[in-house]
Protein backbone atom coordinates (compact mmCIF):
# COMPACT_ATOMS: atom_id res chain seq x y z
CA UNK A 1 0.00 0.00 0.00
CA UNK A 2 3.03 2.32 0.46
CA UNK A 3 3.66 1.86 -2.92
CA UNK A 4 0.29 2.93 -3.75
CA UNK A 5 0.40 5.85 -2.01
CA UNK A 6 3.87 7.37 -3.91
CA UNK A 7 2.94 6.81 -7.19
CA UNK A 8 -0.23 8.91 -6.01
CA UNK A 9 1.74 10.98 -4.66
CA UNK A 10 4.11 11.33 -7.76
CA UNK A 11 1.47 11.22 -10.90
CA UNK A 12 -0.09 14.27 -8.44
CA UNK A 13 3.05 15.89 -8.85
CA UNK A 14 3.61 15.60 -12.16
CA UNK A 15 0.17 17.29 -12.74
CA UNK A 16 1.09 19.75 -10.68
CA UNK A 17 4.38 20.92 -12.20
CA UNK A 18 2.93 20.66 -15.71
CA UNK A 19 -0.07 22.58 -14.49
CA UNK A 20 2.63 25.20 -12.59
CA UNK A 21 4.46 25.55 -16.11
CA UNK A 22 1.41 26.43 -18.20
CA UNK A 23 0.35 29.06 -15.55
CA UNK A 24 3.78 30.78 -16.02
CA UNK A 25 3.62 30.55 -19.80
CA UNK A 26 -0.14 31.84 -19.81
CA UNK A 27 0.82 34.61 -17.31
CA UNK A 28 -1.51 32.97 -14.89
CA UNK A 29 -1.82 32.07 -11.96
CA UNK A 30 -1.85 28.20 -10.58
CA UNK A 31 -5.29 29.06 -8.83
CA UNK A 32 -6.00 30.52 -12.88
CA UNK A 33 -5.45 27.19 -13.57
CA UNK A 34 -7.39 25.50 -11.30
CA UNK A 35 -10.42 27.43 -12.30
CA UNK A 36 -10.06 26.64 -15.75
CA UNK A 37 -10.20 23.11 -15.18
CA UNK A 38 -13.54 23.33 -13.05
CA UNK A 39 -14.89 25.60 -16.27
CA UNK A 40 -14.03 23.05 -18.53
CA UNK A 41 -14.95 20.42 -16.77
CA UNK A 42 -18.64 21.24 -15.59
CA UNK A 43 -21.11 19.67 -17.05
CA UNK A 44 -18.65 16.83 -18.46
CA UNK A 45 -20.72 14.22 -16.80
CA UNK A 46 -23.66 14.76 -19.37
CA UNK A 47 -25.20 18.00 -17.65
CA UNK A 48 -25.47 21.11 -19.18
CA UNK A 49 -25.18 23.56 -16.57
CA UNK A 50 -22.45 25.85 -17.22
CA UNK A 51 -20.09 27.13 -14.16
CA UNK A 52 -21.38 29.78 -12.33
CA UNK A 53 -18.87 32.67 -10.07
CA UNK A 54 -20.79 31.57 -6.76
CA UNK A 55 -20.11 27.89 -7.41
CA UNK A 56 -16.56 27.78 -8.87
CA UNK A 57 -15.83 30.31 -5.73
CA UNK A 58 -17.33 27.66 -3.20
CA UNK A 59 -15.33 25.21 -4.80
CA UNK A 60 -11.69 26.47 -5.00
CA UNK A 61 -12.57 28.22 -0.99
CA UNK A 62 -12.17 31.94 -2.37
CA UNK A 63 -13.38 34.98 -0.91
CA UNK A 64 -15.38 36.58 -3.39
CA UNK A 65 -12.71 39.69 -4.27
CA UNK A 66 -10.04 37.13 -4.83
CA UNK A 67 -12.57 35.02 -7.20
CA UNK A 68 -13.60 38.27 -9.22
CA UNK A 69 -9.99 39.04 -9.40
CA UNK A 70 -9.18 35.43 -11.07
CA UNK A 71 -12.32 35.84 -13.43
CA UNK A 72 -11.00 39.47 -14.33
CA UNK A 73 -7.43 38.12 -15.03
CA UNK A 74 -8.30 35.11 -17.08
CA UNK A 75 -11.21 37.56 -19.11
CA UNK A 76 -8.88 39.83 -19.99
CA UNK A 77 -6.27 36.84 -21.12
CA UNK A 78 -9.15 35.64 -23.66
CA UNK A 79 -9.28 32.47 -21.03
CA UNK A 80 -13.05 32.89 -20.21
CA UNK A 81 -16.34 34.59 -20.99
CA UNK A 82 -18.87 35.34 -18.60
CA UNK A 83 -22.32 35.29 -19.95
CA UNK A 84 -25.74 36.63 -18.54
CA UNK A 85 -28.40 33.70 -18.22
CA UNK A 86 -31.17 34.49 -20.84
CA UNK A 87 -33.96 32.99 -18.46
CA UNK A 88 -32.49 35.28 -15.11
CA UNK A 89 -29.94 38.14 -15.76
CA UNK A 90 -28.48 37.97 -12.31
CA UNK A 91 -26.93 34.98 -12.97
CA UNK A 92 -23.79 34.27 -14.86
CA UNK A 93 -21.93 31.77 -16.58
CA UNK A 94 -18.54 31.08 -17.20
CA UNK A 95 -17.39 29.44 -20.40
CA UNK A 96 -14.42 28.36 -21.62
CA UNK A 97 -13.08 30.87 -24.46
CA UNK A 98 -12.70 28.46 -27.83
CA UNK A 99 -9.00 30.76 -28.64
CA UNK A 100 -8.26 29.32 -25.19
CA UNK A 101 -8.89 25.88 -25.45
CA UNK A 102 -6.78 25.34 -28.69
CA UNK A 103 -3.72 27.06 -26.90
CA UNK A 104 -4.53 25.03 -23.74
CA UNK A 105 -4.95 21.74 -26.43
CA UNK A 106 -1.70 22.78 -27.93
CA UNK A 107 0.12 22.80 -24.82
CA UNK A 108 -1.48 19.56 -23.46
CA UNK A 109 -0.90 17.47 -26.29
CA UNK A 110 2.39 15.96 -25.41
CA UNK A 111 0.66 14.63 -22.33
CA UNK A 112 -2.67 13.35 -24.32
CA UNK A 113 -0.12 11.44 -26.23
CA UNK A 114 1.20 10.56 -23.03
CA UNK A 115 -1.59 9.35 -21.42
CA UNK A 116 -2.84 7.43 -24.87
CA UNK A 117 0.40 5.16 -24.82
CA UNK A 118 -0.07 4.14 -21.15
CA UNK A 119 -3.62 3.73 -21.67
CA UNK A 120 -2.68 1.22 -25.01
CA UNK A 121 -0.57 -1.21 -22.39
CA UNK A 122 -3.69 -2.01 -20.48
CA UNK A 123 -7.12 -4.33 -22.09
CA UNK A 124 -10.78 -2.63 -21.59
CA UNK A 125 -11.84 -4.62 -18.81
CA UNK A 126 -8.53 -3.36 -16.81
CA UNK A 127 -9.56 0.31 -17.78
CA UNK A 128 -12.55 -0.20 -16.79
CA UNK A 129 -11.74 -1.34 -12.75
CA UNK A 130 -9.00 1.86 -13.21
CA UNK A 131 -12.22 4.07 -14.25
CA UNK A 132 -13.80 2.96 -11.28
CA UNK A 133 -10.92 3.85 -8.86
CA UNK A 134 -10.16 7.05 -10.51
CA UNK A 135 -14.39 7.58 -10.03
CA UNK A 136 -13.76 6.09 -6.45
CA UNK A 137 -11.25 8.21 -5.36
CA UNK A 138 -12.83 11.80 -6.81
CA UNK A 139 -15.85 10.86 -4.72
CA UNK A 140 -13.32 10.62 -1.79
CA UNK A 141 -11.71 13.35 -2.11
CA UNK A 142 -14.69 15.75 -3.16
CA UNK A 143 -15.98 14.35 0.83
CA UNK A 144 -12.97 15.08 2.33
CA UNK A 145 -13.03 18.52 0.90
CA UNK A 146 -16.38 19.19 1.56
CA UNK A 147 -16.07 18.05 5.52
CA UNK A 148 -13.66 19.94 5.86
CA UNK A 149 -13.35 23.71 6.66
CA UNK A 150 -11.30 26.55 4.87
CA UNK A 151 -7.87 26.68 6.50
CA UNK A 152 -8.51 22.78 8.04
CA UNK A 153 -6.02 20.32 6.69
CA UNK A 154 -7.94 17.14 4.87
CA UNK A 155 -7.06 14.66 7.57
CA UNK A 156 -9.42 16.37 10.39
CA UNK A 157 -6.72 15.46 12.94
CA UNK A 158 -5.67 12.11 11.71
CA UNK A 159 -2.34 10.88 10.16
CA UNK A 160 -2.02 10.99 6.69
CA UNK A 161 -1.12 7.93 4.95
CA UNK A 162 2.52 7.86 4.08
Amino acid sequence: MQTFAVLLRRMNGEFNRIAQEFAQAQGLHLTDVQALIAILDAGWDGGDTPMTPGVLRSRLRLTSAAMTACLDRLERAGHVRRERSVSDRRVVHLHYAEPAKDVARAYFRPLAHSTEAARARFSDDELRVVLRFLDAMNDELHRLHHTAGPGEGTGRGTRAAP
